[in-house]
Formats: structure tokens, sequence, C-alpha cells
């Protein structure tokens, strides 16, 4: 017999090494690189040249089945996850500590009767001064338990439509080596609620910590082997927060969900647009208003611009809510091609509200912004533009013209800067005006 030859594999991304390394080379994760058998090879004998052959059937004799998803209440979170919540599914929430996970997490299981709330992190006292903040007529059922086998017995014996574990770091199972929170303990944790909710059809919601990179901790294989992955974002320091999905096996996963975050928990935001253009002052020099597009929203966000002369060798580029390096690239191309004298000016790019402007459609507000406060000229409040730049200084159009277009109409703005070649609606209550390159844009700051 053949003896096994070892191999050295990443609990993490399951990298593959011939010796041990301390650090992986494909995740930089440190400590993670463990020892584990090599598969066979040709020739070797293997397990499944005597198993029974799988049984093949065709697609179209399978019967389909439509799921009865489960409404929670919650309007936004309905959305993200595409119309409610899957039974059997396994939903798994992420956020920096402080955003509110655990707040959505006791909202939700309030919103759908007959709820098990499991917490290994809290005593109940602790859960119970939350909920009667947060939801205080609720009547949760709750069960303070660490250990994974208790929380699949339980949920195997009362079968609620929903169980939320908070946290998945915090639980472990005995029959796994390591601490909870360890990889291989976070792995083995979620395939054992993987196989209740499929056997049982237990839709169960796990809430995970992330890491200084913002992803959650744990294994990758984590998401993969979830149904949907979930993300609260926003600034710990503003009420909005924005509830995304990266991972959605019954979905899209381009809807978003915005809520405000109050003292009686999460609030849903029914008119975001609005909601963050409340707070303009007076028209300044650096403001202006651009339509990005999360999923089927339209969201109508302010961004602000502060142009000033350095006092450093080397001028300073930062920027809130909007990618640095796309920042550094549009500045150089305001210098190359609209003339703009950049190179000995500090430019600050803030997006107001914690939201991320993420899509191209904000180049062109952007490139406004900062022309505005570097000419110190008021562009108005009646005025919005969205469109991407290129390299070259050409202006061009972003998809969904006409919904943004008609998003802006309904908060009452009146012009609106975009590409030349977008394609607008004929009739519409606001004024288009259509630029073709950067330095033409100039023209109108």
């Amino acid at each position: 017999m053949a003896e096994k030859t070892r191999i050295f594999a990443c609990a993490n991304c399951e990298a593959q090494y011939n010796k041990w390394v301390g650090r992986c080379l494909e995740c930089g994760r440190w400590g993670t690189v463990e020892a584990a058998e090599a598969p066979p090879r040709s020739g070797e004998s293997r397990p499944d040249e005597k198993a029974v052959p799988a049984k093949i059937f065709s697609l179209k004799d399978v019967a389909g089945e439509k799921a009865n998803r489960i409404t929670t209440g919650i309007h936004e979170l309905d959305r993200v996850l595409g119309g409610g919540i899957v039974p059997g599914s396994l939903i798994l929430l992420g956020g920096e500590p402080g955003i509110g996970k655990s707040t959505l997490a006791i909202q939700l299981a309030a919103a759908v009767p007959g709820t098990i709330y499991v917490s290994a992190e809290e005593s109940a006292e602790q859960i119970k001064l939350r909920a009667d903040r947060v939801v205080p007529a609720a009547n949760l059922r709750l069960a303070n338990e660490a250990d994974a086998g208790r929380i699949a017995a339980a949920l195997r014996e009362h079968r609620p439509k929903l169980a939320v574990v908070d946290s998945i770091q915090t639980i472990a199972d005995d029959a796994v080596a390591g601490e909870a929170g360890s990889v291989n303990q976070v792995r083995a944790c979620a395939v054992r609620l993987l196989e209740i909710a499929k056997e049982t059809g237990v839709a169960v919601a796990l809430i995970g910590h992330v890491t200084k990179e913002g992803t959650v901790a744990g294994p990758k294989t984590l998401e993969h082997l979830v149904d949907t992955v979930l993300y609260l974002e926003g600034e710990r320091h503003n009420s909005y927060r924005v509830l995304r999905a990266v991972k959605n096996r019954f979905g899209a996963t381009d809807e978003v969900g915005i809520f405000e975050m109050t003292e009686q928990g999460l609030r849903e935001v029914a008119n975001p647009s609005a909601a963050f253009l409340g707070g303009r002052g007076e028209p300044m020099p650096g403001g202006i208003v651009t339509c990005l597009l999360e999923g089927t929203r339209p969201l109508l966000i302010e961004v602000q611009a502060l142009v000033n002369k350095t006092v450093f060798g080397y001028p300073v580029r930062k920027a809130s809510g909007f990618d640095l390096n796309r920042l550094h690239v549009l500045a150089a191309v305001l210098q190359k091609r609209a003339g703009l004298n950049l190179s000995q000016y500090d430019i600050h790019v803030n997006i107001v509200g914690g939201i991320r402007a993420n899509e191209p459609a904000a180049d062109l507000a952007v490139c406004l912004a900062i022309a505005s406060s570097y000419k110190d000229k008021t562009l108005g409040s009646d005025l919005a533009a969205f469109g991407e730049v290129g390299l070259g200084g050409e202006v061009r159009p972003v998809f969904q013209t006409e919904r943004r277009l008609k998003e802006c109409a309904a908060l009452g703005l009146k012009r609106v800067i975009t590409a030349t070649s977008a394609k607008t609606p004929k009739e519409t209550t606001v004024k288009i005006i259509g630029v073709k390159n950067i330095e033409e844009l100039i023209t109108h700051a």
C-alpha cells in the first residue's frame, strides 16, 4: 500500500503548500497553514472505486416548488432579501462593532412570531434591557447557549420559522478541536447549523464579527456555506445605516436597505433622497447634488469638495465616502484636460450622509464640486450632475438615466448636467444640460 503523503493547506483560503509556512502567501493570514493528507495520485486506489454510482436524472423531471417566503414586515430588510426569508436558508449578517447588528437581529426576531433568539455573548438580563428599549411589547423566546450541538437539538425539537444566533464566533462544537471563534470551530458550527436548516426548514440568521479589513471574520468558506451574506454599513457617528447583500442565492445582490439609528432601534427610511438632502444649508462653493443608483433605487446625495492652498510641499488628497484612488485620477484629469492648476492645492471630498459613492456616476459631480470650490463659485441648490469621466476628459453616460432624472424632478431640482450622448426622455420637468467633455463642463461651473 502506498504511503500517504502530507501537504500543508491554509484553513482560511485552502491554498496548498509542500512545507509549512507561518504566513499564507495567498490570503496573508498568519498561523492558518496546517498539515493535511494529500489527495491520492493517479494509479493509487481510491475509496470511490467501490462506491455505488450516483443516480443521474434530467432537470425537466424535477418538480418545481415555489418557496413561500417569510415576510418580516421590515420592508427595507425584505427588499434586500428579495421579498422575504426563504425557509431553510442560512443568512449571515456582518458589520463593524456598534453598527447595529444585534439591534437589527432583535428587531427581526420580534417581527417573526415564534423566533428563537440564541445568544452566547449576552445574558438574558442584558438582552431584556435592549429589547425593552427597541421592541418593548415583544415576547421573545431566548436561549443562552454556546454549545452548537445543544443549539441544533433545540432547533430540531422546537422547529421555529426563524432562529437568530448571536454570534457564530462565540459558539463551539465539542466534537471539534479549538476554542470558539477559531477557524475550525467557525466552519464546523456553520456546517452543523446549515444541516439543521436544510433538514428541518428552519431559517437561521447568523451574526458575524468582521476583521479590520471589513470582511466577516473566520474562514472564507463561511461565506460560501451560507445562502445569503448581508453587511450593515455606515459611520458609527452618523445615524444612517445601509444594509447591503453581497451574496443572495434567492434574489438580487444590487438592492440596499436604508435605516436610521434612533433610541428605539433601527427605523426604516421610506424616502432616502429627501432624508439625505434634508439637512442642506445655504448654497456654498463646492456643493453639488448627484444621483446614485443602488439596485433599483435612485438616491440623491450631496457631494462636497474643499480646495485649499497647501502649506506642505506635497498637496493632500483626502476623501470620505469616495474612492481615494479615483479622486487622484479625477484631479489629474481636471489639471490636464480642464487647465485647473491643482498641483499646489489640497483637495478634500466628502459624501454627505455616510453613503459610499462607488459607481462612476459620481465622477461628474466630484469634478464639478472641485471646480466650484477652486473658483469659489456657488452652483445653486437646484442643480444635479451625474456621469462618468474618462482619462481623456470625455463625459460618458451612465445607465438608468431616465430613472435618475425622475428622482431629481421629484425632489424639486430644476437643472441636471449629464453626458450629451445620454438617453433622456422627451418630456421632463428638469432642464438637461448636456456636456461632451470636462473642459465644457467647467464653463458651467
